[in-house]
């Protein structure tokens, strides 16, 4: 079997190169190609596009960089048609992949697959149209979204969520092995951590961080420590971290959130990753023209939650500071709540239990490789 995955972020990269392991392991003779990242790289097959030339977030960053975009999308489509894989499977990223799709099932004929919808659920409905025209399947990661897609009449698996894989897999790992982080990592064994998620992008982490570390200053019995994103560099930290005692670690988001105490969290998967390690979290996001921002969120959206924490247990479970709500004031309330309040904490975990019950077995990635059909008939 050959299959061609397109992978526009480091999420969407530990994702498939999850699915690329378990496929290899019904067919040992699969072959890869893709665009992605480095740990689909390791698991074998040849990267055609590195996904840091495409992790392009928000209007002016797209536009701007809109001539690279085009041209990537280019070398897709004829990469795609030379190499003529058994199956092109795409991981969320819809803006690039819902156009790869049109071209694949319009053009070439072949079959696709969507692994981890698209938020269409928050907005943009209209791209259901784009699923029945040009995916043959999706498999979906969130709880919620199989309701979803069946009042819009398009059946849906949800096969679990991968990041309960992830950090499963994690759980089982480490304990086999001698806990040595703090050592490792030059961390006092005495003083609890406050760990700062400030996102995967330059964008999110300039505007997120300085906040951050403006909160956490004032918390001097507590240890601040940066997670660092896949792809970036510690200069670029360095450009905000000047003055401040914090450290930054790299590759060890899990081993940083199983040692904290609490956490600052910019939203996305690392919400819901938080929530799995049950570390008491602030959701911060910063957006510019944030009453605009938080008018626009409030009427054009089909949903009144922005993290993944909050959306699947369908209540405020962590308080999302973002948009009119964003402020260094509000973040420092929000952090002392789960620090020193005992029953702010309990009824965080409490209700993190509740998603963690609903999410359900790990085991996402192996469901997905056993759905796919191992010979998809070509299209006529």
């Amino acid at each position: 079997m050959k299959y061609y995955l397109i992978a526009g972020e480091a999420s969407g990269d530990l994702h498939a190169s999850n699915l690329m392991a378990e496929l290899k392991k019904e067919d040992p003779d699969v072959d890869f190609r893709f665009l992605g990242g480095d740990l689909m790289q390791s698991v074998g097959g040849r990267l055609v596009k590195h996904y840091r030339e495409m992790a392009f977030m928000g209007v002016v960053p797209v536009l701007l960089h809109l001539p690279t975009i085009l041209r990537t999308m280019q070398i897709c489509r004829k990469d795609i048609r030379r190499y003529r894989p058994d199956a092109v499977i795409l991981i969320d990223y819809p803006g690039f992949n819902l156009k790869i799709a049109k071209y694949v099932k319009t053009e070439l004929k072949l079959p696709v697959y969507y692994y981890i919808s698209p938020k269409i659920w928050a907005w943009k409905q209209y791209r259901i149209k784009y699923f029945r025209r040009y995916v043959d399947r999706m498999y979906c990661i969130l709880p919620f979204e199989e309701a979803f897609y069946r009042k819009l009449d398009y059946p849906v698996d949800y096969v679990g969520n991968p990041s309960v894989d992830s950090v499963a897999q994690y759980r089982d790992e480490s304990s086999r092995q001698p806990d040595a982080f703090r050592q490792d990592e030059g961390l006092s064994s005495g003083i609890p951590i406050i760990a700062l998620l400030a996102g995967s992008r330059r964008q999110e982490i300039k505007d997120n961080l300085p906040t951050m570390l403006q909160v956490v200053s004032a918390y001097s019995n507590y240890q601040a420590v940066i997670a660092g994103a896949p792809g970036i560099d510690k200069a670029y930290y360095n450009l905000f971290t000047q003055g401040y005692p914090v450290k930054i670690v790299f590759g060890k988001t899990y081993p940083l959130l199983q040692h904290s105490t609490a956490a600052l969290v910019t939203s996305g998967t690392a919400t819901l990753e938080t929530a799995l390690f049950r570390v008491p979290q602030v959701v911060c996001y910063y957006t510019p023209l944030a009453k605009l921002c938080g008018f626009i969120f409030h009427r054009f959206f089909h949903t009144p939650y922005i993290s993944l924490v909050n959306l699947i247990a369908g209540k405020e479970v962590v308080p999302e500071l973002f948009a009119d709500r964003f402020s260094k004031k509000a973040i420092h309330a929000a952090l002392e709540c789960i620090l020193y309040d005992p029953a702010c904490r309990s009824r965080m975990l409490s209700d993190y239990d509740e998603v963690i019950r609903v999410l359900g077995e790990p085991g996402a990635s192996q469901r997905v490789a056993r759905l796919l059909p191992k010979r998809p008939k070509i299209c006529t």
